[in-house]
């Protein structure tokens, strides 16, 4: 069975949007981390919200750099949880039909490499609590940007974790990866 895993950058008020603020910290141990995510999966799981910040920047970027990610990012299969998105423009993606649930649930059961997901929101806290994320990893960065919660649209969320790895870059990143603790 694949495994999924959410990566999520964040500030250490809890900030999630608009990440141009992970730019000076994205140095080489950071490359390093995030390419073997990628390289670890063969898909890539995203909200609304997500897609359309990754749909707006990643086809714009030069895929023949090795640096940029961007042939990953617009060639991967791209599966978007939304009720509202129909026609997705970004190659490759599909828009999950039917309860999310029974749809990731079917996705993890394929043949193949990991699912990623970025960002943290409803999509994951519903995926969370049907015990279908295998680690949470939260990039934490040494920035305040202000007025940020990481759970500000969660509602009736309660999740427990088990440290599974923690790195810390000289940048001052701390990656802290946790699986979610399964309910006996």
């Amino acid at each position: 069975m694949r495994k999924l895993i959410n990566s999520t950058y964040l500030t250490l008020d809890g900030v999630i949007e608009n990440p141009m603020w992970t730019m000076p910290y994205f140095d080489e141990e950071a490359a390093s981390l995030a390419g073997a995510l990628t390289t670890e999966a063969d898909a890539m799981l995203m909200g609304r919200a997500t897609y359309d910040g990754f749909s707006a920047a990643w086809p714009n970027m030069d895929e023949n750099d090795p640096t940029t990610g961007a042939a990953f990012f617009n060639n991967v299969k791209k599966y978007v949880a939304s009720t509202t998105l129909t026609d997705p423009t970004w190659k490759n993606t599909e828009v999950l039909q039917g309860d999310l649930v029974e749809a990731v649930t079917a996705l993890k059961a394929q043949e193949g490499k990991n699912i990623i997901q970025y960002g943290f929101g409803s999509v994951t806290a519903q995926l969370i609590k049907a015990g279908l994320v295998d680690e949470v990893r939260f990039w934490i960065h040494p920035v305040l940007e202000g007025g940020g919660n990481l759970t500000a649209a969660l509602t009736d969320f309660k999740a427990s974790f088990d440290l599974v790895d923690t790195r810390v870059h000289k940048s001052g990143v701390i990656v802290a990866s946790y699986a979610p603790k399964t309910t006996a």
